[in-house]
């Protein structure tokens, strides 16, 4: 008889156990983030000498801190598209940044909860390149794509370059921009130029 009752209660605690396992476990999908699409564009410059064969990283979030890092943004080329007509030349895959025409790149990564506002580009090797604009469109929201962020110079090398448009301030002097600083990745420490 104590056996059965031993065992009665370590099936009810059981149950009691399992009952709160269930009821605590509902949180536990929202807590998984989840991976988004974006296509960016870039447009490299008609200028002589504009374009280059070395490696492109692209660094791009929001005013949540979002941020996400593309290593090596050559690998992620889909198209070439005409600069003048949203018409794609081809989908023959082709060296991008050439002169004069507008690259298109696939990319995947964390979802971004507003809109995309800063963007920055890391050129790494001897080349130099022009771009004239980059742009970064969220898929699966077009509410949270960005606008286009414009170059038009010489990317220096080895730093990130670009713009921050999430956190200015109007001022009787003009807009202020907040300076944007990134957290150390352990693989390098990152700089930032604005």
């Amino acid at each position: 008889m104590e056996i059965i009752r031993s065992r009665r209660g370590l099936i009810i605690a059981c149950c009691i156990f399992l009952l709160a396992l269930i009821a605590g476990g509902e949180n536990l999908p929202q807590n998984i983030k989840r991976n988004c699409s974006y296509t960016v564009t870039i447009q490299t410059t008609c200028t002589k000498g504009a374009d280059t064969s070395d490696h492109v990283s692209l660094r791009f979030g929001d005013k949540k801190s979002n941020d996400m890092i593309v290593h090596h943004l050559n690998s992620k080329h889909v198209r070439q598209v005409d600069p003048l007509q949203p018409l794609v030349l081809d989908d023959i895959p082709r060296k991008p940044f050439q002169a004069c025409l507008v690259d298109e790149f696939q990319v995947t990564g964390q979802c971004m909860e507003s809109p995309i506002c800063y963007l920055y580009l890391k050129l790494s090797g001897s080349d130099d390149w022009r771009p004239g604009f980059a742009q970064v469109e969220a898929l699966e929201e077009s509410g949270l794509s960005s606008k286009s962020f414009y170059f038009r110079r010489y990317l220096p090398r080895n730093v990130w370059h670009g713009s921050d448009l999430c956190s200015k301030e109007i001022t009787p002097f003009g807009i202020r921009h907040n300076r944007k600083v990134f957290k150390k990745t352990p693989a390098a420490a990152e700089t930032l130029m604005p």
